[in-house]
């Protein structure tokens, strides 16, 4: 199921996306592709995007792939997801267009099954996201460990 226009709802929104430049490209099938730009605001000594830039970029691609595999739109309703660790390493300096995409893995596909059906009220789940930039190589790879409550 496309869940591409939810995920920019949700996730484009937000300050620190917003400063970055997040574009939520395509979220579906517990799957997400998202692209930022290297803002100057957020270039580091060497002109890459920042460490701080990366971090955003690969949360909101994890939270992506999650509303991917929400199902209908009233799955994310109340729902929040925190971050409880977070884990990045650097490959290459990031530089130009990125492209960050996230699959989850089978078991964090089913970990949010009850909290979408509302047997649950929190679950856990881990996101890994792998980055490039323009030309396919990559730049840094990262993983958010989460955990998703219902108000």
């Amino acid at each position: 199921m496309d869940r591409t226009v939810p995920a920019r709802t949700l996730l484009e929104p937000i300050p620190a996306h917003r400063t970055a430049g997040i574009e939520v490209v395509r979220a579906a099938d517990a799957a997400a592709e998202v692209a930022v730009r290297t803002p100057p605001e957020l270039a580091n000594v060497i002109g890459s995007l920042h460490s701080s830039g990366l971090v955003a970029l690969i949360d909101a691609t994890g939270l992506a792939a999650i509303i991917a595999a929400a199902g209908d739109d009233g799955g994310m309703e109340g729902v929040v997801p925190l971050g409880r660790s977070a884990s990045v390493e650097f490959l290459a300096p990031a530089r130009g267009r990125l492209l960050a995409s996230c699959r989850l893995t089978d078991a964090a596909r089913d970990a949010p099954r009850p909290l979408w059906t509302r047997e649950a009220d929190r679950v856990r789940l881990s996101t890994d996201v792998e980055v490039a930039d323009a030309s396919g190589a990559p730049v840094c790879r990262g993983s958010f460990e989460w955990s998703v409550r219902r108000r």
